[in-house]
């Protein structure tokens, strides 16, 4: 920014800042003022006189427009990464005269959106203006501003003045979460006799085909269910409802998040293979396998190396919308019970507790092109870029 801006934008946020016009307007009632003591003609003395007196009340109306105005936000709704961030303004003017010939500036992040310009022709007296405005949420992330800027040149337009109102507001960009139609890895996992998953085959036992409670009849309910003793006595066919059994099994998805993560060179050069880089993949990746747990009956944690082990959906979502890999303050101790890791760092693969699996990403570890998940230790899945991550997810282990 030119010396001449930043005094002109200092002006226009501590006084006012002359437009154009008034700059011509002026020079003008200079130039008259010069001419009049020259000629000593009375007239001009007039003209320059009215030009004065306008470049006066010009200055002192706009700051005086821009009184009695607040401003303040609707809560932002959290969004999924490649949806809409929805943000409602509301501008209310508390005077008894109305407001006109506004501009309105809302400064978003950069990575969120630019800066929005919205004109206002009139507010009226005790009333407000409501203005919604969306912004495409390309990446996952919690986004925080407060910056509003109020401006006009009003009346006259020969002077602009602004004036900054805080409206704090912060907008939660979720991860993308990929429908899984099947994640053998974890389907594994839960068959694995080897995990202490805390299920109890007694209790199944004792539970399954116990009546919880009767209903009338449904089409498509099966035969074997009707209960034909009710049935006679109620003179309509009643249906058993069984007692479903919960096993209490135990899954945690870790995410490597205490080392920084590296993008590869070829995901660095072409941005057609992936839209976005290893560590955001493994974050859509946690998102993915946790809510396909969750419908699988599964008692889904996840961990990272700031937050520790966390449970349920909106705490978990707006964990991973948080995450930073490699801008761990104090880390927290990685669980000693078998767990699912999300990891850039084959190095880590062997120290993992018992009966873990992993997903690794190669990065810049210097892991050959043509290598495996069977070169690794353990059973786990190497992610590779060329191929869409959904359907590495939804693939075998090996």
């Amino acid at each position: 920014m030119r010396l001449s801006q930043r005094i002109a934008a200092w002006l226009e946020t501590h006084w006012v800042a002359p437009a154009y016009s008034g700059w011509l307007l002026g020079s003008l009632s200079i130039f008259f003022f010069i001419a009049a003591t020259n000629t000593l003609s009375g007239w001009l003395y007039v003209i320059s006189g009215i030009g004065v007196a306008l470049l006066v009340i010009a200055a002192l109306l706009p700051e005086r427009m821009l009184r009695s105005l607040s401003v303040w936000r609707v809560p932002i709704h959290p969004v999924s990464a490649g949806d809409q961030v929805m943000v409602e303004l509301v501008i209310e003017n508390h005077s008894s005269q109305p407001k006109s010939l506004l501009q309105m500036q809302d400064y978003l992040p950069e990575s969120l959106g630019s800066t929005i310009q919205h004109s206002i022709e009139l507010i009226p007296a005790h009333s407000t203006h409501h203005w919604i405005g969306s912004y495409l949420a390309v990446k996952r992330g919690i986004y925080r501003w407060q910056q509003v800027d109020l401006r006009t040149a009003a009346p006259l337009g020969l002077f602009w003045c602004r004036r900054s109102r805080v409206a704090k507001a912060t907008a939660i960009v979720y991860p993308t979460v990929l429908p899984l139609l099947q994640c053998p890895l974890i389907d594994q996992m839960g068959r694995d006799q080897s995990l202490l998953f805390n299920s109890d085959r007694r209790a199944q036992a004792a539970t399954e085909g116990l009546t919880r409670s009767l209903r009338p009849y449904r089409w498509g309910d099966p035969s074997r269910l009707v209960h034909w003793r009710t049935s006679a006595r109620y003179g309509d066919l009643r249906v058993r409802e069984l007692e479903v059994f919960t096993g209490g099994q135990e899954l945690i998805i870790a995410l490597d998040s205490e080392r920084a993560w590296h993008s590869t060179p070829e995901t660095q050069s072409n941005s057609e293979k992936t839209l976005a880089d290893e560590f955001e993949q493994a974050v859509i990746a946690a998102a993915s396998l946790y809510f396909y747990a969750c419908h699988q009956n599964l008692h889904v944690q996840l961990w990272t190396a700031e937050t520790g082990l966390i449970h349920g959906n909106q705490v978990i979502l707006a964990a991973l919308a948080a995450v930073q890999a490699g801008k761990v303050t104090q880390s927290q101790p990685l669980p000693s019970r078998s767990l699912l890791w999300l990891t850039q760092n084959p190095t880590s693969l062997p120290s993992l507790p018992p009966g873990s699996r992993w997903i690794l990403w190669p990065g810049q570890s210097g892991i050959p092109q043509k290598t495996t998940a069977k070169n690794f230790p353990g059973v786990g899945l190497l992610i590779h870029d060329e191929q869409p991550l959904q359907l590495q997810l939804q693939a075998m282990p090996r």
